[in-house]
């Protein structure tokens, strides 16, 4: 039984991002209080305006990101996205690193965490490898704490909007066409970390996160179709041309690994949900409800530009 916290502040991570300008959203209609953490204040602006309290912080800096978590019902907690990592995950274990050391100074009542869909494995994750490591590095706290396992997010394909608009393509590195994984809108990410954050509860809780139904790139390149108004047809890109295209993309030959590796685990389904006694929520917005704000949002830029 989860009990409903009074109205209390919550110290957001990430909150100039997709997830965790979902989470203060969700909190800020709740009438919930926003504390956001940013690096530059100038990005502040908006949430100020919203009523939220502004903390300035770098994610590297424990002192600044222990006094933003301090005096606070909650926090959510997340890294950075990183999609070219050292092989050794450098990058995120400083950042840890950090974040562990805020924490045990501030000792929050309690933590709610980005993870993901397969961070319960220890190998052969690429890209994940960091949120199981961030699992790893919350565990070792004493304060109650929860990973959120999304899904694969539909807002990926906002990488492939220009391509379908142009060519009426979708070219996948998810293989087969016609096998559905789990996918989840960041909206709706936003909205179970906002619950998630107002509710008590003792020691470490897993809730992965789904969207209302699976999809398969057939299904996205139908999604892409039904907006464009115009056929989208889906190919898979071979595995032998992954790396070049992530280096066409900027991505240097020797960080394209990870990503591979990611793939992979998806393709093979070694990346997919714990299950068993794992909290599992599905959200409610439709793959197509996300492809048509992203299509109107590449339109709009493409207006604006012109």
């Amino acid at each position: 039984m989860h009990v409903m916290a009074s109205q209390d502040m919550y110290a957001i991570m990430g909150i100039s991002g997709q997830v965790g300008s979902a989470v203060a959203r969700h909190l800020l209609d709740r009438g919930q209080h926003v504390r956001a953490i940013v690096r530059d204040r100038a990005k502040a602006a908006a949430w100020e305006a919203q009523g939220a309290e502004i903390a300035i912080a770098d994610w590297s800096d424990a002192g600044a990101l222990a006094t933003a978590f301090n005096n606070v019902g909650g926090v959510f907690a997340m890294l950075p996205a990183n999609f070219a990592p050292s092989p050794d995950f450098a990058e995120s274990r400083a950042l840890l690193q950090t974040l562990t050391t805020a924490l045990l100074r501030a000792l929050p009542p309690k933590v709610v965490a980005l993870s993901s869909i397969g961070a319960q494995h220890q190998r052969d994750l690429g890209l994940i490898t960091q949120l199981h490591l961030l699992e790893d590095a919350l565990d070792a706290l004493p304060m109650p704490h929860a990973h959120v396992r999304a899904a694969w997010f539909m807002e990926n394909l906002r990488w492939d909007v220009a391509l379908a608009q142009r060519e009426g393509r979708l070219v996948s590195c998810l293989h087969p066409l016609d096998r559905a994984i789990p996918m989840v809108a960041t909206d709706d990410i936003g909205r179970s970390i906002a619950t998630t954050l107002t509710e008590t509860w003792h020691g470490r809780r897993l809730i992965e996160l789904e969207g209302p139904r699976r999809y398969s790139p057939l299904d996205m390149a139908q999604a892409l179709a039904a907006v464009l108004e115009r056929d989208v047809e889906a190919t898979a890109l071979p595995r032998t041309q992954w790396a070049a295209r992530f280096e066409a993309e900027g991505m240097p030959a020797s960080r394209t690994g990870p990503r591979i590796a990611m793939l992979d685990g998806f393709n093979n389904g070694w990346i997919d949900f714990e299950g068993g006694a794992v909290e599992h929520r599905h959200g409610h917005i439709p793959l197509g409800y996300v492809v048509d704000e992203l299509v109107n949002a590449s339109r709009d830029v493409v207006e604006s530009v012109a």
